[in-house]
């Protein structure tokens, strides 16, 4: 009988941006597959199965051998950062990080509104957002603190008569019943930093919803339009935002159904203190048209223009944007918080950008496989995994010694 130790357990990977939590798995899986490290696992996994009873054989729906994986929730695919996996035996104790708090930090881009709440989905409405300042949007933040009643978004894998809501969103149906508000904790919610307009390189996207979508969609989320009045008042680069828009344009937004963009433009404005650098944790700046949409063209200078302060920009410039950084409870949405914050504000809002930096024990930065370490050679990311698994372990031991006897009977007082 082999004692080969067998590659077991949880870690966690820094999921990029643009491909879902379950490509990740499968990347994980392909590359473990054919490495020496899981080679013992995978012989003991094949000497399992041969003694398995033939009706256990005959149920299994994968006849092929390989690492078995799973993730401890889901990440959209435009989102990066934490994301737990279990291998092997692992895999049983994911439920446990399914209601564990999680550490974000997000980027909320105001002044429209999209079905799925983020820049992948299609405009519904725009709203005025010139008057929106950092103290007006950090005061609201107050009403989000806390135990709050949060709706989900109609792009999200909650299922309602058996079906999930955005299959419901893609078909174009209204969905039979008001989706109900969820109690949930924002631990600690606070607005990292804030991005004047044409400072940023986030845009809204290009791709509007049409009449009838955005009839189904007011039906569900009761969105205010907005109304002629306001759209006057609107820049003239928001009231022509989607006049050009590119017919037929493919959705992008993907919904896993185990769960639950940013675009470079030219400043408008050129003082570093007016532009802060956009920072996030485990954020990357990619130039182009990473996430399928087009910034609207910024203003080109021809003359020499005066340098102006934040509160002194010109009416056409872009819509702000807020870094907002949060620790919340289990069944929390980000995007139904960017969504609330802009309606609370007197205008609308999107998420824009999302990083997980922290679920349960494992932290960016600290202790968290990244994943372009799997695209080199086994003997790079294999120390580093199987390093991550031992320290994991040794957590476990140490909490299960500190944890108290269940058949210790306590004394009476």
């Amino acid at each position: 009988m082999s004692t080969t130790k067998l590659v077991e357990g949880v870690f966690a990977v820094n999921k990029p941006k643009s491909i879902s939590s379950a490509q990740v798995l499968r990347d994980l899986q392909h590359s473990f597959n054919r490495s020496a490290l899981f080679a013992p696992w995978l012989e003991a996994e094949k000497t399992r199965r041969v003694e398995e009873s033939k009706r256990q054989r005959q149920r299994r729906r994968d006849k092929r051998i390989q690492v078995k994986l799973g993730h401890g929730g889901t990440l959209d695919p435009m989102a990066t950062g934490v994301l737990i996996v279990g291998v092997g035996k692992g895999t049983k104790l994911l439920q446990d990080f399914l209601t564990c708090t999680k550490t974000y930090e997000a980027t909320v881009l105001f002044g429209a509104a999209t079905d799925t709440y983020d820049v992948l989905g299609k405009v519904l409405s725009k709203a005025p957002y010139t008057h929106l300042t950092r103290e007006n949007v950090e005061a609201a933040l107050n009403k989000f603190r806390g135990p709050i009643n949060q709706k989900p978004p109609l792009y999200s894998a909650l299922r309602m008569d058996g079906k999930r809501l955005y299959e419901y969103a893609r078909e174009g149906k209204e969905i039979p019943r008001e989706i109900q508000e969820r109690p949930v904790t924002t631990e600690s919610l606070e607005l990292r930093q804030w991005l004047p307009g044409g400072c940023h390189p986030y845009t809204w996207p290009d791709e509007e919803a049409d009449e009838e979508e955005k009839l189904v969609a007011d039906r569900v989320l009761h969105l205010e339009a907005a109304s002629d009045n306001e759209k006057d008042k609107l820049p003239s680069t928001q009231n022509t935002l989607g006049a050009d828009l590119a017919q037929g344009t493919k959705r992008r937004r993907e919904v896993e159904d185990e769960d639950d963009a940013e675009i470079g433009i030219t400043p408008a404005c050129k003082r570093q203190e007016i532009c802060p650098t956009p920072t996030m944790s485990g954020a990357r700046h990619d130039s182009g048209s990473s996430n399928g949409v087009t910034a609207p063209a910024a203003r080109t200078q021809t003359t020499a223009e005066p340098q102006t302060s934040p509160e002194k920009l010109p009416s056409t410039v872009q819509p702000p944007a807020a870094r907002l950084s949060m620790t919340v409870t289990s069944g929390f949405y980000v995007r139904s918080l960017c969504h609330d914050l802009g309606q609370d504000v007197g205008s609308l809002g999107i998420m824009s950008e999302l990083v997980r930096t922290r679920q349960a024990d494992f932290e960016l930065g600290r202790n968290v496989l990244e994943y372009n370490d799997l695209c080199k050679t086994e003997d790079v990311w294999a120390p580093l995994l199987v390093q991550m698994l031992d320290d994991w372990r040794e957590k476990m031991a140490r909490k299960e010694e500190d944890a108290p006897d269940r058949d210790e009977t306590p004394e009476p007082s």
